[in-house]
């Protein structure tokens, strides 16, 4: 009996296993499109890099948004972060949560590095995250100490350089795809692409150095058990 193709894939010419390794390819690894585009062809797949880009921005959404709706809840000590990054010449904040764990919360690409800033990024965790964590941790940066007062948050802050490095280390991916990409045309893009860049990297954060190894080949094994049933599709093709 012919296996029924998923309702996602209807009307693509490729099978999902094959978009499902271009998108998984793509936001995994500091990759770029033609570098995707080589790799299948390198399979016996001729698609174009256009036709990647689609993918990715179809697809990779819609298996964001998947993968955040399984997402555990979040740990309870949040560390947020700012770093400038130049968009089109001009100066732009790429401001970043994650949690104790170094899993992504949210990121959230603003052109400025104030008081109003911040409280967006607040407004915006608090909201998906349905709770207020029991301890901020922030740099020396006055804006999030004067957010947290205006929004009446009764959280513990810590401000201390020396406590952030967890969300300091999260912000290695997003430097790797921003030369790898020749640095990100628009905000827009920007905040388009780590908002799937970001909870897929979430799925395959398996703190490696934490674990023996018959326990992290179990973990990656459950992940792309995950990504199998996000995506309708297994890795391997």
């Amino acid at each position: 009996m012919k296996k029924s193709r998923p309702a996602l894939y209807a009307r693509h010419r490729f099978p999902g296993e094959v978009i499902g390794l271009a998108v998984w390819l793509y936001f995994r690894f500091p990759l770029s499109l033609r570098m995707v585009e080589e790799m299948l062809a390198a399979r016996g797949i001729e698609v174009s890099h256009e036709t990647v880009r689609r993918w990715a921005e179809k697809f990779g959404r819609e298996f964001a948004n998947r993968i955040r709706r399984r997402a555990p809840r979040p740990g309870d000590r949040w560390h947020l972060d700012e770093v400038v990054i130049t968009i089109a010449g001009k100066k732009h904040w790429l401001w970043r949560a994650v949690d104790q764990d170094g899993f992504v919360l949210d990121v959230l690409v603003q052109s400025r590095r104030d008081r109003k800033a911040a409280q967006r990024l607040l407004r915006k965790l608090l909201k998906k995250s349905a709770m207020a964590p029991r301890v901020m941790v922030t740099d020396k940066l006055g804006s999030y100490g004067a957010a947290r007062k205006d929004m009446g948050l009764r959280i513990e802050h810590r401000q201390h350089k020396g406590l952030n490095n967890r969300v300091e280390n999260s912000r290695q991916p997003t430097r790797r795809r921003e030369r790898q990409m020749k640095r990100f045309k628009s905000a827009g893009q920007a905040q388009r692409f780590l908002s799937i860049h970001d909870p897929i990297s979430n799925l395959f954060h398996l703190r490696r150095h934490q674990l023996t190894a018959t326990t992290y080949r179990s973990a990656r094994k459950e992940a792309f058990e995950a990504w199998a049933d996000i995506s309708y599709a297994a890795l391997a093709v």
